[in-house]
């Protein structure tokens, strides 16, 4: 499923395809051995205090989560084989390089991660996919 992302502060995109990262490999791999992320793309971790960008070939852009879904920490351009972390974040989001400059994102902006159909229940609420784990 392809969800959302919008920074509800300021009322903008963030992207419109971001994917959940599910399941042991899919965490595990993430973005490492892909060629690039399209402008609009998008991995969301939840319960994700800390990532790595080992064996990635490309820099990206981190946005840190707490449960009230606002920004607690952010990183750009995060360059290949380096690791971070975010004590008390509960959603981790990789970005492309850059967009956390072209949003305009700050620390403590409020961001609304939704599924792509128009009947979301979950608008503005913590998402369900990660009640559910």
């Amino acid at each position: 499923m392809k969800f959302k992302i919008i920074n509800e502060t300021k009322q903008i995109d963030l992207v419109n395809s971001a994917q959940v990262a599910s399941g042991f490999f899919l965490r595990l791999l993430g973005l490492m051995f892909k060629k690039k992320i399209g402008p609009e793309q998008a991995l969301i971790f939840y319960r994700a205090p800390s990532i790595h960008t080992f064996f990635m070939r490309f820099p990206i852009d981190i946005i840190f989560l707490d449960q009230e879904m606002k920004v607690k920490r952010l990183i750009q351009g995060l360059k290949p084989w380096r690791f971070v972390v975010c004590r008390g974040a509960q959603i981790t989001i990789e970005l492309p390089p850059a967009k956390i400059s072209q949003v305009k994102a700050q620390i403590g902006d409020k961001i609304e991660i939704t599924p792509q159909s128009p009947t979301s229940q979950n608008k503005g609420t913590f998402p369900s996919f990660i009640s559910s784990c």
